[in-house]
């Protein structure tokens, strides 16, 4: 009964049609803070808000990320269910650009997930990337000297030659992170996957239109138009956003401070890059 009453109360005002919460997560997934990365502790207090509306029949989260932290993913994806089953919403996830690796980790979170048919999806695998740098000390002349107490305290050292038994550690590491991608895909997908493990869990990323022959996504199609025929042509979608500071004071001079956290984004922005464009992004 209050629900009608509100509805015509807004129908009075001009404001009338179904409120869908529409929550955005796009970006690198990365525990740190810095403007673009998705995590927990950003995510979590949006993903409340939108569950939070009582009158809203769906919540609609949008990914566009190429993957990242798989513990941020996890802890992302886990909260997205953990309010859906609190709430008893249901959740459509829609994809952009990509949900590739962890992005696609989120996304199954959903009770379903649609998109464009040019959309990127899959990538279930981990990676793990890194520099030596061994020759170039030595032609530059630097002697590195390190001290530890633990003899794997300097596993995959850049500065050291690479070691066999470090790089196996290392592999049955990504195996055990792997495993855990693979455990969530298989429980939130289960009934829908159309391939075998051995084409599906191998880190290759396909388009939407392979995705949904792959049982990896439900459905081909937009945010509006899915919306709009599932809900009707009145409904009003309501943009969950962060908290804006009313105002920004800018940096004056560079100062160590400033100059470090300067070089710090600039890094930031070449990784964030190079996850990008592994899928000509």
């Amino acid at each position: 009964m209050a629900g009608r009453i509100r509805n015509w109360i807004g129908r009075l005002f001009g404001r009338g049609g179904t409120v869908i919460p529409v929550v955005r997560l796009q970006g690198v997934i990365a525990a740190d803070t810095r403007p673009g990365r998705l995590n927990i502790a950003g995510v979590a207090p949006l993903l409340r808000k939108a569950f939070d509306i009582k009158s809203a029949p769906v919540v609609a989260i949008i990914v566009n990320s190429p993957g990242g932290s798989p513990v941020q993913s996890r802890l992302i994806s886990k909260r997205i269910r953990d309010l859906a089953n609190e709430t008893g919403k249901h959740v459509l996830v829609f994809v952009e650009d990509a949900a590739a690796s962890g992005g696609y980790f989120i996304a199954v979170g959903a009770d379903e997930i649609i998109a464009d048919p040019s959309s990127i999806v899959g990538s279930i695998g981990v990676i793990s990337a890194g520099f030596g740098f061994v020759e170039a000390i030595e032609k530059l002349g630097i002697t590195r000297r390190v001290h530890t107490a633990g003899k794997s305290k300097s596993t995959l050292d850049p500065f050291m030659p690479e070691k066999a038994e470090d790089v196996e550690r290392l592999t049955a590491f990504a195996a055990d992170i792997h495993q855990v991608f693979i455990d969530h895909v298989k429980t939130r997908r289960a009934g829908k996957l159309k391939a075998s493990d051995d084409e599906l869990f191998t880190g290759q990323w396909w388009s939407a239109l392979r995705g949904l022959e792959l049982g990896l996504i439900d459905g081909i199609g937009d945010l509006h138009e899915t919306l709009h025929s599932r809900y009707g042509a009145d409904i009003r979608l309501k943009l969950i956003e962060p908290k804006r500071p009313l105002l920004a004071l800018p940096r004056i001079g560079l100062s160590a401070g400033n100059a470090g956290a300067a070089t710090g984004e600039v890094i930031a922005s070449i990784e964030d890059r190079a996850l990008w464009s592994r899928f000509g992004l």
